[in-house]
């Protein structure tokens, strides 16, 4: 995912309407999927008349409406559960689909100054890429898990080693060749998860094993991984779907809990003038002058829509016109959750959504530690 929210991030904010659209095309109890023709025919009727006929405003948005009910009626593979379509005729035909295996919660259009990504990039925390290692101490299996649903998946055999009756082995002997190969096989097993790790930018790893195993993966993981590490227990022979299912609850499990610890944190950073802002005005202009490490966002956030009058002079600021100039327009203007998501993976900010809103409830939902104060 990280591939296109980073170009959907890149673009740059236009005068034309860029149309994002969500759709869940997860099937129903029979196995029919959803007709989205009848929704988007509704949205884009009502988007429509906001563009002055004959407009070159107007020209993109109609081109786009024909793309996307076009790709919309015959391109979604049948496997997908959810759709993103970005389109912008006007911005030299940009077009982006993103077929997801995970369902997006509900349907939604918008036609704004750049991509609405808040819920692209929602679902990519809500299921992260991450790397769960099943094995004994012969073999592993190493998955690569993201948008829940399977990456990658291979398998890491070692050697065996047999007792044999001919030439008398004592059981000193015997026991050291056993240790050894059970050393090697753990080494191997976390050079090849070192090396998917850093290919992959896996920042979360699961380990399941027994009692031997376990601690001589942990013996030689790298330190720089050590962090990224939850152990639980899961059978080896488990299906790929049981071991999806299981690793995603202990992830999700551990993040609810980071997330809590990381909010105090926060606070306490703030409240010593540390490097951390709260509330909607402080942390977006934070995030314009390029000083955020992680956005902290409260994942109900876009239900409200926040459009605060203190913010409204950025937010005019944020569309260029044509002569280089500035100008705030509705219903072009990006609303403001979308603004914060999309500045910070363009300036290469982490985004953390923050699942419980309470925990961001007296904050407005918004905070950020910062890479430096000025």
């Amino acid at each position: 995912m990280e591939g296109p929210l980073a170009r959907l991030a890149a673009f740059e904010p236009t005068t034309f309407p860029v149309v994002s659209v969500y759709l869940n095309t997860q099937p129903d109890q029979h196995g029919r999927t959803p007709d989205a023709a009848p929704y988007l025919h509704r949205e884009f009727k009502a988007l429509a008349r906001t563009f002055a006929p004959g407009s070159p405003e107007r020209h993109s948005f109609d081109r786009d409406v024909e793309r996307i009910v076009s790709y919309a009626a015959g391109k979604i593979d049948p496997a997908a559960n959810g759709v993103a379509i970005f389109a912008c005729w006007g911005a030299q035909e940009f077009f982006e689909a993103i077929q997801l295996t995970t369902p997006v919660s509900e349907n939604s259009v918008y036609a704004c100054n750049q991509p609405h990504l808040y819920h692209l990039a929602h679902l990519d925390e809500q299921y992260p890429r991450y790397a769960a290692v099943l094995t004994d101490t012969n073999t592993a299996r190493i998955f690569v898990f993201g948008l829940d649903h399977v990456i990658g998946a291979e398998e890491v055999r070692g050697k065996k080693v047999h007792r044999v009756k001919v030439g008398g082995w004592s059981q000193a002997r015997y026991q050291r060749r056993v240790g050894n190969a059970h050393q090697e096989h753990a080494k191997e097993v976390m050079e090849r998860l070192a090396q998917i790790v850093r290919e992959d930018k896996i920042s979360h790893i699961i380990l399941a094993g027994d009692q031997v195993v376990i601690p001589l993966l942990q013996e030689h993981l790298p330190q720089e991984m050590v962090s990224m590490v939850e152990v639980m227990k899961i059978d080896i022979h488990a299906s790929e779907k049981d071991v999806l299912t299981a690793t995603l609850a202990k992830l999700l499990e551990q993040e609810a809990s980071t997330s809590a610890e990381k909010v105090d944190r926060l606070m306490q950073q703030y409240r010593a003038r540390g490097l951390a802002v709260v509330g909607l005005q402080e942390t977006l202009e934070a995030l314009t002058k390029g000083q955020v490490e992680e956005l902290l966002i409260s994942g109900a956030l876009e239900e409200s829509h926040p459009q605060p009058e203190e913010v409204e002079a950025i937010l005019a600021r944020e569309v260029p016109d044509s002569e280089g100039e500035t100008k705030g327009e509705e219903p072009r203007q990006a609303s403001l959750p979308d603004l914060l998501v999309t500045k910070a993976k363009r300036t290469g900010a982490t985004v953390t959504f923050i699942e419980d809103a309470a925990l961001l409830e007296s904050v407005g939902g918004v905070a950020a530690f910062l890479r430096w104060r000025g």
